[in-house]
């Protein structure tokens, strides 16, 4: 679509009563976010109250109809995905604004490919949109739903606003919480004019609707937001407020009551039971889609993305399908119910690494083909990748009603538990303690959830080869290896994210448009000339991309960050000022001076700088960019998640580098969304 442009949803599918809208850009550097919002408006285009507004602090408005799915990582970079169920938006909102804001200081202008998506209740891609001339601005609408005659359509608008976030909520009628002005004043401290300067008209938001909306389109137009005196600097940017504040469970636990440390806590969810990967498959289908059905976020995080409206969700286990002359019996159903409409999908789930069958996967397409389901949904240990599908499933082109094919890792189940439970909150204190329980068992050695737990057949025929030399370009023993690389990195984001409650992406440096086999079979490649597997992940709020190398050669895990040094100072000033800053860092910290020019910098273990800091001052004038921060530890060999394991020591590796390196260097300015003022 093209700026201005509008299209009824019923005119492109027939599956739009729940729609999913993705919010994507990228960066060369593989840095740089911006956070998404939705704003409801009723027929005065405003809010009918904060609770209308949907943003970080707020993933979920409209009873439910509207829903903040977190990000998922694509071909191009990552994407925020946003659940609309449309048949459930409350009657008194006519249009839904879909935005995103960028903050301290920073423009859209340094991201590319801004974009936008929406996709049916099936997955398939209806919209696209490219959002252009969003250089100086800090926030951009980029699109509407809105209603027509009884008709949801969607308009692109690509519109900036370069008071930011708060400007735009605010025009909308968004109270703004007074107590975080000064904080969010000094991220855009640097953006002021100087009183020397003349007055820049660009100051103020354009209206919502573009001005070179064509006459036919004049019926649809919405009513333009207020635009403030465009000679009148802007107030100081101030932050939206939480609208409600949730239970979340305490970090600090309770002093036991317990005799002794044998005593073990009743549990809702018992593993001491299982003995066979049956009972682990029975038991875990039931625990989650109990709890599910119990814990209205927790079940509507897990199905919005899948196309489910937000309604009554009933959950079954163990039911019989006829299916020719031998009925299927899937490991579950989940059903939803909203006016009358209901949504039905069938589970098929695997524990302990075991694998889809896809036969199953195959017969269940095919009964909910014929009984009108909406969706099969496999749940397992592997991690789905964009363009390498777990089964390859046949699609009657024949049948009108289509099935769409989802997958659920259990990493994913325990990532979307931990962020409800530890950051963002349920509804009352008994959800809470239920998704703790349910976290429990996930987590719990005996449970076989443990997420993506093996490397693979080839993961040691391939290190067999680079230590031999006799591993060659386009052995398909290394593509494999590089996709569950892939896989593995993806976990980490998810289980550190969960922990930290904050987003947490791989960075996918690649081109636009570039296909993911073609990016794998060239990263194939490289591990065959090279011996190393490379990744890296950006953690918010942190300066830097956190990289990660396993060097196969060596049996070498290097986890290592770059940070920039704008700071004034003389070179020595700066390079104590970081060594004070790593006081608790390890002693085996290597430390790295970058320097402008194609010649690398001075560097030195953390031990031997603390007394020297002068050594990694750089010679002749040298001008100072940043410093390199790296840590090396063996490497596991085994292919699986065991103690002595390559998954085990990934995991470790990344971990204690997060928690005694790079939580030390992070921006002291940019506090952790959980820690931002509730209002």
């Amino acid at each position: 679509m093209v700026k201005g442009a509008n299209v009824g949803l019923t005119a492109l599918s027939e599956n739009v009563g729940s729609v999913v809208v993705g919010l994507g850009w990228s960066s060369a550097t593989g840095e740089g976010d911006a956070d998404v919002s939705v704003l409801l408006l009723d027929g005065d285009g405003k809010v009918r109250s904060d609770d209308d507004f949907c943003f970080y602090n707020n993933p979920v408005a409209g009873n439910g109809s509207v829903q903040l799915l977190g990000k998922t990582p694509t071909a191009d970079g990552s994407e925020d995905r946003i659940s609309f169920d449309l048949d459930a938006v409350p009657q008194e909102i006519d249009t839904v604004v879909v935005a995103a804001s960028r903050y301290g200081g920073s423009r859209f202008g340094e991201l590319d490919d801004l974009r936008l998506t929406l996709a049916d209740g099936a997955g398939d891609g209806l919209v696209r949109f490219a959002v252009e001339e969003a250089d100086e601005v800090s926030a951009v609408i980029f699109g509407e739903l809105y209603r027509r005659s009884g008709e949801w359509k969607f308009r692109a608008v690509g519109q900036g606003y370069a008071s930011g976030l708060a400007g735009l909520a605010t025009d909308y009628g968004v109270d703004i919480d007074d107590d975080a002005a000064e904080e969010e004043a000094e991220g855009l401290a640097g953006e002021a004019p100087s009183a020397e300067a003349e007055p820049q008209p660009a100051a103020a938001p354009e209206a919502r609707v573009p001005a070179h909306a064509t006459a036919d389109r004049a019926d649809d137009a919405a009513p333009a937001a207020p635009a403030p005196d465009p000679v009148t600097p802007p107030k100081p940017a101030r932050r939206p407020r939480t609208a409600k504040k949730k239970v979340t469970l305490p970090r600090t636990v309770r002093k036991s009551l317990a005799d002794n440390e044998s005593w073990r806590s009743a549990r809702l969810f018992p593993v001491s039971a299982l003995k066979s990967d049956r009972e682990r498959e029975t038991r875990a289908t039931s625990v989650v889609l109990s709890v599910m059905a119990q814990v209205p976020e927790f079940g509507r995080r897990l199905t919005a993305g899948f196309g489910a409206p937000a309604g009554r969700m009933e959950t079954y286990t163990e039911v019989t399908l006829p299916h020719g002359e031998s009925p299927r019996r899937p490991d579950g159903v989940i059903r939803v119910e909203r006016a009358g409409k209901l949504w039905t999908a069938l589970v098929e789930t695997k524990t302990n690494g075991n694998a889809l069958k896809p036969d199953q996967v195959q017969a269940y397409m095919d009964i909910a083909a014929r009984r009108g389901y909406e969706a099969v949904i496999t749940l397992s240990n592997d991690v789905a990748l964009e363009g390498s599908p777990l089964v390859d499933v046949r699609i009657d082109g024949r049948r009108k009603h289509k099935v769409a094919l989802w997958h659920l890792s259990w990493a994913e189940v325990v990532h979307q538990a931990q962020m409800l439970i530890r950051h963002e909150g349920v509804g009352n204190a008994a959800h809470a303690w239920l998704l703790q329980e349910l976290l429990h068992y996930l987590q719990h050695e005996n449970s076989g959830c443990h997420g993506f737990q093996n490397m693979g057949a080839a993961w040691v025929p391939v290190r067999r080869g680079i230590d031999d030399e006799t591993l060659c370009q386009g052995d398909a023993r290394a593509l494999e290896v590089i996709e569950n690389w892939e896989r593995l990195v993806r976990q980490v984001c998810l289980r550190l994210g969960g922990e930290l409650g904050q987003k947490v992406l791989p960075v996918q440096r690649t081109r636009r448009g570039s296909d993911p086999r073609t990016r794998r079979t060239e990263l194939a490649d490289h591990l065959c000339e090279q011996g190393r597997l490379n990744a890296e992940i950006r953690i918010e709020g942190t300066p830097g991309v956190l990289a990660i190398t396993a060097d196969l050669r060596t049996g070498k895990l290097r986890t290592s960050i770059e940070i920039p040094s704008a700071e004034p100072g003389y070179p020595l000033s700066r390079v104590k000022r970081l060594i004070r800053r790593l006081a608790e860092a390890p002693a085996d910290l290597h430390i790295e001076t970058l320097v402008d020019g194609p010649s690398p910098g001075p560097r030195g273990t953390l031990e031997r700088l603390r007394p020297e800091p002068a050594d990694i001052v750089p010679r002749g004038g040298a001008q100072i960019t940043g410093f390199r921060l790296s840590l090396f530890k063996g490497m596991g060999n085994g292919r699986g998640a065991a103690e002595t394991g390559f998954i085990r020591s990934v995991d470790e590796a990344v971990d204690r580098f997060h928690a005694q390196v790079v939580a030390q260097v992070e921006a002291p300015a940019r506090r952790s969304r959980s820690e931002e003022p509730a209002g």
